[in-house]
């Protein structure tokens, strides 16, 4: 027998739900009613982003471990064509936000971020991980030292350690935009811009003066480069097949 309608009713009912769910517990949702029904996995790096430890319940927190089962899925999935990540966030743990960014540099779909309100500290990595990164006119950008919290001892080896903390950061940086190490470094010791701290603010089309971003622009213009770069794969995976001999 086939499916009645009230079946689909209720079905129909008990996925808009679990998309609801998932939008509110994770920030990630599927995109695909566009034109070309290209299927496009969103990703929210919203808050704090949190590590080994749990934030306070009352803190707006993006979890590693939800989002790095959920990229390995995506990379797994090959119905998923791209990947949107939408950042606003004010940091957080460096080794969460690193292997988060490593991940998504991995995947083989295109992907493209877009900076909102801002994507501060460790958020940087974040940012430029994806092959290609805007951010809004209004969107901001901190760049400065690590930091770290409890106790630290008055050592060489404790400088050393942060020294190649913040190498991890500047190299995955420089790897994946047109900004150097050296000038990286030179904007997180910048001592003219925070009033109780190091580094620099960059605002806007400052990102992408600097070489961190590749563009300024919004949603529109972040979807529609994703399209052209999907696109792009899918005519590129056509010909190789056409032109395959068996």
């Amino acid at each position: 027998m086939g499916e009645s309608k009230a079946d689909r009713e209720n079905q129909e009912k008990e996925n808009e739900k679990l998309r609801d769910e998932k939008i509110s517990e994770y920030g990630q949702v599927r995109l695909e009613n566009n034109e070309q029904k290209r299927k496009i996995h969103l990703l929210s790096v919203v808050g704090e982003i949190e590590g080994h430890e749990n934030l306070p319940s009352s803190s707006k927190a993006t979890k590693y471990d939800h989002v790095l089962p959920q990229l390995a899925e995506i990379e797994d999935d090959k119905e998923v064509e791209g990947l949107l990540v939408l950042l606003n966030t004010s940091g957080g743990d460096i080794d969460a936000g690193l292997a988060i960014s490593e991940m998504i540099a991995s995947l083989s779909i295109p992907s493209v971020s877009l900076v909102l309100g801002g994507s501060h500290s460790i958020g940087g990595p974040l940012a430029v991980s994806t092959d290609y990164s805007y951010i809004v006119p209004s969107g901001t950008m901190i760049v400065h030292p690590v930091r770290m919290s409890g106790t630290v001892l008055g050592a060489p080896q404790t400088y050393e350690y942060f020294k190649r903390i913040q190498d991890r950061i500047t190299g995955f940086m420089s790897s994946h935009s047109r900004v150097s190490k050296e000038k990286l470094e030179q904007m997180m010791t910048n001592a003219g811009e925070l009033t109780k701290d190091l580094g620099t603010i960059l605002i806007g089309k400052e990102a992408v003066d600097v070489g961190l971003i590749d563009q300024v622009g919004g949603l529109k213009d972040a979807l529609e480069k994703l399209y052209e770069m999907i696109d792009e794969k899918r005519k590129n995976c056509g010909a190789n097949k056409k032109t395959q001999v068996f």
